[in-house]
């Protein structure tokens, strides 16, 4: 049985479209439609079933996914020895949210590895939905997901089908962000009906697996605002928020260090489903490096500076 076989199926599970995977392989469709019925032919049942939406993941080929990447990860583990055995190797990975705070770890952590030794980090900032399937899919053994409070139960009950563990980080109220120049900056007190006049930044990829219904949700709106800019990284929101007076973006506590550099203001604002958690996540069976319990504590330390701040 072909692993790279697997790699196919996996990418198709995940596009639900033989058209759209070949293309995310770089492959012709004739010959992936090829390799995905020679793979089923030597299991001697369906993987998929073809339907006039696309591909529909039969129930023994989501079991037949679950030992697939589960062979995968056991695979890239294995040939990842002699790295990882290396004392001369510092080995590191992790996908998370866009959450300055997470950021803020992340580089006091690197600023602090050994400069004579080797050095292998591969750090992705994405969404919930991406961290779990690059968790799943590898190359990566560590993640963050963000999720709201109100879909705990769903994403909990997935973590555990898909044999991930979750360790809870941080629950708090996502606040609002604005320039001090902003006409609401000086109230100690904002309205969700302040800012249906003023433009609202957000992540246009802000998307977690919506398990109870085979789809995908996006993360709630705090507001009913038809003004709104996407961006997709931290840096480019901060210079859109201070050149763009008049806008504003929902986030989790941001440090003082970035307040100050951009010369932004934070705010409480009480709407409903403003309640977020931050997860961290890992395979059932994965045991944590020396390096990893390093940024774990950098973590902790980071989301204590913003924790403890007395936000207005």
């Amino acid at each position: 049985m072909n692993t790279l076989h697997f790699k196919y199926a996996i990418e198709v599970d995940r596009t639900c479209s033989i058209s759209q995977a070949a293309e995310n392989l770089y492959m012709g469709q004739p010959s992936l439609s090829k390799a995905i019925k020679e793979l089923e032919d030597s299991l001697g049942y369906a993987i998929f079933e073809r339907t006039s939406k696309g591909v529909k993941t039969t129930q023994k080929g989501k079991e037949f996914l679950s030992y697939a990447r589960n062979i995968l990860i056991q695979i890239e583990k294995m040939e990842s020895l002699s790295d990882m055995d290396s004392k001369n190797t510092q080995n590191f990975n992790i996908s998370i949210p866009r959450g300055s705070y997470i950021a803020d770890a992340i580089t006091s952590f690197l600023s602090e590895l050994d400069n004579n030794k080797g050095l292998n980090v591969n750090i992705q900032e994405t969404n919930s939905k991406q961290v779990i399937t690059n968790i799943l899919d590898g190359p990566f053994n560590l993640g963050i997901i963000r999720y709201q409070l109100e879909y705990e139960n769903y994403i909990q009950d997935y973590l555990t089908e898909k044999r991930l563990k979750f360790e809870t980080i941080w629950e708090y109220d996502y606040l609002v962000l604005m320039a001090a120049k902003h006409p609401l900056a000086q109230k100690e007190n904002v309205e969700q009906t302040d800012l249906k006049d003023y433009i609202e930044i957000t992540h246009g990829d802000t998307t977690i697996p919506y398990f109870m219904h085979s789809g995908n949700i996006k993360v709630n709106k705090n507001t009913d605002s038809d003004k709104r800019i996407y961006v997709y990284d931290r840096c480019s929101q901060y210079d859109l928020l201070t050149t763009i007076p008049t806008t504003y973006m929902w986030v989790s506590p941001i440090p003082e260090k970035w307040l100050k550099r951009y010369q932004l203001v934070q705010r409480k604002c009480e709407v409903s489903g403003n309640r977020y958690k931050d997860v961290f996540i890992y395979p059932n069976d994965y045991k944590f490096t020396s390096l990893d319990r390093e940024f774990i504590n950098k973590l902790s330390e980071a989301k204590n500076q913003v924790s403890f701040h007395d936000y207005k």
